[in-house]
């Protein structure tokens, strides 16, 4: 067993507040567009009401999007489009304002963040702030040796831990969370495939580049191999996170269940995301009710774990990129959620009786919707 306790986080770890949920739900009741006519919005309002204990809840005015960095070396394999050992390439696009989240970002005016828990490149080659948290250089090939050493995991999980002390205490309000990694969508699976008992083929995606059929053949075997080695110790997060995941996916699990216990929401973003949301959730099983799915990418990894974990997606838009450009592109739609969850006005208190009708298509409103 390791040395680092993970069941404290089963007690740090509260719900959403119960209370101020019903709260939001009884004053979304006496808004005057029909409970329901909003759809999902009303459930999003609700939610982010619940996470930040007010109503009508506060807007979101300090997100920041986080990206975890990491290269690993299961990628030598060819189970990636892109070529081992170039995530700093990828990194590089992000801070230099090249990259899509970076465009999206600016466009939303959203900060983002890059941690480099282990690319494999000279710390030197990139800024302080980035490299400072890093635990190693690169990743172990999972399909024949460990992604890290006990000892490195526990630190990127303490890693993890820090960074969103460090977003908490800065007052960011809501995180997207992504990675910037190459070959991590096949950890990813290998994580997912342990955790929910099935197979290789039934997890294992095309990633960002979309490989072609040999390389995703490739990328199967080594998920397989992999999950030979991942089995034996299904009971340890901290041993699976080092046996099979990654200096950035330990880092990230930390930090999802650090958000949790700061009552921090998080937007998740792919199939890296989800996999390290399945590993926290085994750490603590309250902590899922903090985070979002932000959006469908396609990859049966993420369907698998987000079903696992009933995080319903809140887009489909066939997205692959990674880097959180999904789970961004979902952040005006919670922003929104909470703009009318707090800024729509009530009915009249003579309105709001049991018999009442304030539809759209009432005699008293403003016709049907086809004469609208």
């Amino acid at each position: 067993m390791s040395s680092l306790n993970l069941d404290d986080f089963t007690d740090l770890i509260e719900r959403p507040d119960g209370g101020v949920r019903r709260d939001a739900e009884a004053r979304r009741e006496r808004q005057i567009v029909p409970p329901g006519a909003l759809g999902r919005l009303d459930e999003l309002g609700e939610w982010l009401a619940a996470a930040r204990g007010t109503v009508p809840v506060r807007p979101v005015e300090r997100p920041r999007v986080v990206l975890f960095a990491g290269d690993h070396g299961v990628a030598q394999l060819g189970v990636s489009a892109r070529p081992a050992g170039g995530a700093e390439r990828l990194v590089r696009a992000v801070l230099e304002g090249a990259s899509p989240v970076a465009v999206l970002a600016r466009r939303l005016e959203v900060p983002v963040r890059v941690v480099d828990m282990a690319l494999d490149c000279d710390p030197d080659a990139l800024p302080k702030d980035v490299v400072r948290h890093r635990v190693r250089r690169g990743s172990g090939r999972i399909d024949v040796e460990d992604a890290l050493t006990l000892e490195e995991a526990e630190a990127a999980l303490r890693a993890g831990v820090a960074v969103a002390d460090e977003e908490a205490d800065s007052g960011t309000d809501l995180v997207v969370l992504g990675d910037v990694s190459v070959g991590g969508t096949t950890a990813a699976a290998v994580l997912v495939a342990a955790l929910c008992g099935t197979d290789a083929s039934v997890v294992t995606g095309r990633g960002g580049e979309a490989i072609d059929d040999l390389a995703w053949m490739r990328k199967c075997a080594a998920v397989r191999d992999a999950l030979r080695r991942a089995r034996p110790v299904l009971g340890d997060q901290v041993q699976l996170l080092a046996a099979v995941g990654g200096a950035d996916l330990a880092a990230m699990t930390g930090f999802l269940l650090q958000c949790a216990v700061r009552k921090l929401p998080v937007i998740l973003d792919g199939v890296v995301a989800a996999a390290c949301a399945l590993v926290a959730q085994r750490v603590a099983f309250r902590a899922p009710d903090w985070w979002l799915a932000g959006h469908d990418s396609g990859e049966p990894g993420q369907a698998k774990a987000l079903d696992r974990m009933a995080l319903e997606p809140l887009l489909e838009q066939g997205v692959r990129v990674g880097e959180g450009v999904g789970a961004l592109l979902a952040l005006p739609l919670v922003r929104s959620a909470a703009a009318l969850a707090a800024e729509l006005p009530e009915r009249p208190e003579a309105e709001t009786g049991p018999d009442t009708e304030t539809g759209p298509d009432t005699e008293t409103g403003s016709g049907t919707e086809s004469e609208r």
